[in-house]
């Protein structure tokens, strides 16, 4: 059986890559398990990783090689989205394109395989298999690709990319397990539900100086910070026990109120992300979901991180939009 090991490029404190069209951490997450679970359909054993811990970008890299290199597997994939500067401006409305990384020749065969197969499928443009020195390659000890899916600050391969996210994201899992037959697939019908959607004013929450919260105040949908490590602050904030206070006002999250008999706890539980849209400039950002809220009585319609509200330039108040799931899920069957 073919074993493989698929890793999110950078991490929840040493984050990649972002423009007004995505964050490149968030992206990557989403990516590396829809993949995963596409290639276990085809009877791949997969492992995968996010790095929760580190704080400094050369903890980061090490620890992420670290985890590829301690597992038994056949290949290493690690998920990024590329940024650049086009005409010293730091995004660009034009389409860019999709491109992989190897070191060694099988890698360059891989890589070949992978970039037309997503392009092939989605109309990426294609910039084709390159050599890179890069230390996930140099410092893995298997065959290893980095993937460059698009440019998290192309408007054009930022759209590409969502209307085709399962496409791309089957191509991948295709064009690793070698059942790519050259013929690509059909366009995923859109999605036909959206479960919930809301629109009106907002407000911030959670973290160590949210004194509207109390010291011992908990979240609706997780019950230990174990659960979601990426919502959560390393340490817990002194004089506290609650975990509302212990949230990372770094990540991006969001409370709404869900209505649990159409999106249960389970499912908000789960990788799916909202979408998050400044209703005055139109500038979206993909949050978790972290909680219940907020309270009837504030007649808004979410509580954000403080770093989404910044990322999303909204303040108490301002109108947004939230959608959720933004992403549908990888089909099961």
């Amino acid at each position: 059986m073919l074993k493989v090991c698929l890793s999110s490029g950078h991490g929840k404190y040493i984050r990649g890559a972002s423009s007004i069209y995505g964050d490149e951490v968030d992206e990557a997450r989403l990516v590396v398990e829809s993949v995963a679970d596409a290639l276990r359909e085809s009877g791949v054993e997969v492992m995968t990783y996010h790095d929760d811990v580190s704080d400094d970008q050369d903890e980061n890299l090490k620890r992420i090689c670290d985890w590829h290199n301690s597992k038994t597997r056949d290949w290493d994939f690690s998920v990024h989205f590329n940024s650049a500067t086009f005409d010293g401006e730091d995004t660009t409305t034009n389409p860019v394109g999709c491109e992989m990384f190897y070191t060694s020749q099988t890698g360059m065969e891989m890589a070949d395989e992978i970039v037309d197969a997503v392009c092939d499928a989605s109309g990426l443009k294609n910039r084709g298999p390159k050599k890179g020195n890069l230390y996930f390659l140099s410092n893995t000890e298997e065959p290893a690709v980095l993937l460059e899916i698009c440019f998290i600050n192309s408007r054009a391969d930022m759209d590409i990319y969502r209307e085709n996210y399962e496409v791309i994201c089957g191509a991948i899992a295709d064009a690793i397990s070698g059942e790519d037959d050259g013929i690509p697939p059909e366009p995923p019908e859109p999605p036909s539900t959206v479960l919930f959607a809301a629109a009106g004013t907002c407000s911030t929450f959670g973290g160590p100086d949210d004194t509207g919260v109390s010291p011992s105040e908990g979240l609706a949908m997780w019950f230990s910070p174990d659960e979601c490590p990426h919502l959560m602050l390393k340490d817990q904030p002194p004089s506290t026990t609650g975990m509302a206070r212990r949230l990372d006002p770094s990540v991006f999250y969001v409370a709404c109120r869900w209505d649990y008999d159409v999106t249960p706890k389970e499912m908000l539980r789960g990788p799916q992300m909202a979408m998050v849209t400044n209703a005055d400039t139109g500038v979206q950002r993909l949050a978790h979901v972290a909680d219940w809220g907020p309270h009837g009585d504030t007649n808004r319609v979410c509580d954000l991180s403080e770093a989404l509200a910044d990322s999303l330039g909204v303040s108490t108040d301002d109108e947004v939009t939230v959608i959720y799931p933004y992403l549908p899920a990888t089909p099961t069957s």
